[in-house]
């Protein structure tokens, strides 16, 4: 069965976020001046062919633990739809 999984990367809250930063400072020289702060993360969507809704998630958490986030500076959310 394939699932589509998606996972959101974040950097930690306690961490600076100068991308973060740049967009909050873009957003006030366009006069919004409402957003109080920012956070830059990345979304990642992966198609994957598991046998469950569970495999697919573990087979996620592995690539997301590996290769896609940072677990120093970045934590990781998994959602998947079938």
């Amino acid at each position: 069965m394939k699932f589509e999984v998606a996972i959101n990367v974040m950097p930690l809250k306690d961490l600076l976020d100068p991308q973060g930063k740049a967009v909050l400072g873009g957003l006030a020289n366009l006069g919004i001046n409402q957003v109080e702060d920012v956070r830059v993360g990345k979304r990642i969507t992966l198609s994957v062919e598991a046998g469950s809704a569970e495999e697919a998630k573990l087979i996620a958490e592995k690539a997301a633990k590996q290769l896609l986030a940072n677990q120093v500076m970045e934590f990781f959310e998994i959602s998947i739809n079938a």
